[in-house]
């Protein structure tokens, strides 16, 4: 299956081994690719050669399939593998029917140039395998076709004009306030003092009032 509708000649169609990561793994990780992963497939290399764009700094980005052996997330197995190859990775995770896809924004690590530093984590909800809303839109440059499929992500914010690391920047700031504010939430639920459940809301509303002035930024 063609999850976005690529050039055939950027197919791969390899498989890799999971003890490819071996090297980078825990006893725990290792088993974790044992239990949870069924099959990791390279099955597109879109690079400036071969889709025929230039580039300023991604030259390369690789599409994985990583078929489940159940319905679940795998953040720290995706971790691990945008740590560990070092371009830009598009993963499109499946089980059975349904699917969901991640990819990683990240930099040369500075003091070891077998490894990656993740900048931010771009993950779509899960979605019927066969209805995908996400597009990769192979014009402009590579640089634009990544930053165009990360924002799409992220919820098609129009951060377009932006440079990548305030874009960056907006969305870790917006995803420490919502993680605040579902505290502070927690909080009022369990409170029984009015004046102090009166402080929390104000708390609230201060912090959602931060968060839509982060979102209208990208209208």
């Amino acid at each position: 299956m063609d999850f976005f509708d690529l050039p055939k000649r950027t197919k791969v169609g390899r498989v890799i081994p999971k003890n490819h990561f071996d090297t980078y793994t825990n006893s725990k990780q290792k088993k974790q690719f044992t239990d949870y992963i069924l099959r990791i497939t390279w099955t597109n290399k879109l690079s400036s050669e071969i889709i025929n764009l230039d580039f300023k700094e991604i030259r390369e980005i690789e599409v994985f399939k990583v078929e489940l052996k159940e319905k679940i997330d795998i953040p720290g197995i995706l971790e691990i593998i945008n740590k560990t190859i070092p371009y830009h990775i598009i993963s499109w995770i499946e089980f059975n029917e349904q699917a969901y896809i991640s990819t990683a924004a990240k930099h040369p690590h500075p003091a070891n140039e077998d490894l990656s530093v993740i900048d931010w984590t771009f993950t779509s909800n899960w979605f019927n395998r066969g209805r995908s809303p996400y597009q990769l839109n192979l014009k402009g440059n590579m640089d634009a076709v990544y930053k165009d499929f990360c924002l799409q992500l992220a919820g098609r914010m129009n951060y377009g004009g932006l440079p990548w690391d305030q874009i960056i920047g907006y969305l870790r700031e917006a995803d420490v306030i919502k993680k605040e504010i579902s505290t502070l939430e927690k909080q009022i639920k369990k409170c029984n003092q009015f004046n102090e459940k009166v402080r929390l809301n104000i708390q609230t509303k201060d912090l959602e009032k931060r968060l839509n002035e982060i979102l209208k930024k990208a209208n």
